[in-house]
């Protein structure tokens, strides 16, 4: 048996969520098929992008645990009227829809952020920083939440809402992504 896995970018900075699962690797035509619904209004992808992300719910480390609730990884509304929708909501409508699961939209996100894709790890915590904020009136003291995102690539958007999460109580943050760099 090797050695245990070890994240050279998560040595200084663990990540505040518990694990995070996907099943694809974002290259070439899954890529595609993500970027075409995010960017080029192809909402028809969703169907395909949500069963992805079901296959994530089958990992181990997700259904071997309840949780109590699917919490979106949040657009800023001004990214939202760029967009025309909001992609990772409209995946997890489905999602909750297919799997009989509550959806809890308890993170708003609060200042509006660069784009990440040409950032640096340690950039993308950064510009991340207190963009995220619990919704007033939100509860998740001692709750099991598992955050849902697009894609996956250095971790610092889960993370940054895992931290806010825990911040006020959460038990576990636990994610999936439709697929990962």
């Amino acid at each position: 048996m090797g050695a245990p896995f070890s994240c050279p970018d998560c040595e200084d900075h663990p990540p505040a969520f518990d694990c995070v699962a996907t099943r694809y690797q974002a290259n070439s035509i899954v890529r595609d098929l993500i970027h075409r619904f995010k960017y080029s209004g192809e909402f028809h992808l969703r169907q395909l992008l949500a069963n992805w992300l079901e296959e994530a719910l089958s990992d181990p480390r997700i259904s071997q645990e309840p949780f109590d609730a699917l919490v979106p990884v949040p657009l800023h509304a001004t990214r939202i009227r760029e967009r025309g929708y909001d992609q990772i909501a409209a995946l997890v409508e489905v999602v909750a829809k297919r799997s009989h699961r509550s959806v809890w939209s308890c993170l708003r996100r609060s200042r509006y952020t660069e784009s990440q894709t040409r950032f640096s790890r340690k950039e993308r915590l950064q510009n991340l920083r207190n963009a995220f904020e619990l919704r007033k009136g939100t509860s998740v003291l001692g709750k099991r939440l598992l955050l849902v995102d697009d894609v996956l690539t250095t971790g610092s958007t889960l993370d940054e809402c895992a931290r806010i999460l825990k911040a006020h109580g959460a038990k576990s943050v636990r994610a999936i992504t439709v697929a990962r760099r």
